[in-house]
């Protein structure tokens, strides 16, 4: 009797926290945010963001890109700088020190006006024009995620054996540690409907590659179970290197992940979701700069122009 009690109890709060976190779409200023986390890239960064801005320009959707340099010591950021001064819809945001990709990722998120913000990675392996095919689907399925899948029958993919070998043999762990109904969770490109995404990120600790993973695994915890995978193509430029020490903070990552699912229940326990009348999202990491703010008065004086 007891444990019922508690799993209704748990099942009452998860409840709770879905309906609070649906208000966060009235908080809804655009249709999309895009945020792409950098490290270090070099010369592809701005042809990658460039790529994108174009792309969403014929999407006939509003939209904002947020960029956010995770501690880049390349000069990267200052390069973007650059076209950030001329476009109201991109945001550079710089973060001090580099935490991994999804530290940088929660920062961009918490910024995002997006009634889905997603995110895509910045070494232009995946193009930007697939987002036209992800906002097609969120036009006609309004799911809870769209994420992109490299073992989608009609994705086309072109990976290294060492590469092909590593994500095989993660999707198999996930499948079987977390009994996931996805087979890629970790592909770089997503778009998260704004108020799963505020009911998940308050519970999110995760900082490096194993975000994506976390994600899903808070969402499905809490009822979200719309997860609408789609075809990528993905070029073979290979510009990033995958080093044993990565996959092995991976793994111990996800290890961690489950431990907190399965032993500590954490993710069961009481977060308030971020909402229009509370906090937004916790943010750790320190930004030292951004444009976000030039880029809305920029955006006002044009409106106030017209």
């Amino acid at each position: 009797m007891a444990k019922r009690a508690q799993h209704a109890h748990i099942g009452a709060g998860r409840r709770a926290v879905t309906e609070r976190a649906h208000l966060a779409l009235l908080d809804a200023e655009l249709d999309l945010t895009v945020v792409v986390p950098y490290y270090n890239p070099g010369k592809l960064l701005v042809p990658t963001i460039e790529r994108l801005l174009s792309v969403l320009d014929g999407s006939g959707t509003s939209y904002e890109v947020i960029a956010v340099s995770d501690g880049s010591t390349d000069g990267s950021d200052q390069e973007l700088e650059e076209l950030a001064a001329t476009r109201t819809e991109l945001s550079n945001v710089v973060l001090a020190n580099n935490q991994g990709k999804g530290a940088a990722l929660r920062v961009g998120l918490a910024r995002g006006r997006g009634r889905y913000l997603g995110f895509i990675d910045a070494d232009g392996d995946l193009d930007p024009v697939l987002l036209e095919s992800f906002q097609a689907m969120v036009r006609l399925y309004g799911p809870d995620v769209i994420l992109g899948s490299k073992r989608h029958p009609l994705s086309e993919v072109e990976y290294p054996p060492l590469r092909r070998l590593y994500s095989w043999g993660y999707q198999q762990l996930v499948r079987l540690g977390f009994r996931l109904d996805i087979r890629d969770t970790q592909t770089g490109i997503k778009l998260v409907r704004r108020d799963v995404l505020a009911a998940v990120l308050p519970r999110m600790v995760e900082k490096r590659f194993a975000f994506d993973l976390e994600l899903f695994v808070i969402a499905r915890r809490l009822g979200y179970t719309r997860f609408l995978e789609a075809p990528i193509r993905l070029r073979h430029q290979f510009t990033s290197t995958v080093s044993w020490h990565a996959v092995y903070r991976t793994l111990l990552d996800t290890a961690a992940i489950w431990y907190r699912l399965r032993i500590l229940h954490f993710y069961d326990r009481d977060q308030a979701p971020a909402t229009p009348s509370g906090e937004r999202l916790r943010i750790d990491a320190v930004v030292v700069r951004e444009t976000a703010e030039r880029g809305t008065d920029k955006a006002r004086g044009r409106r106030a122009a017209g």
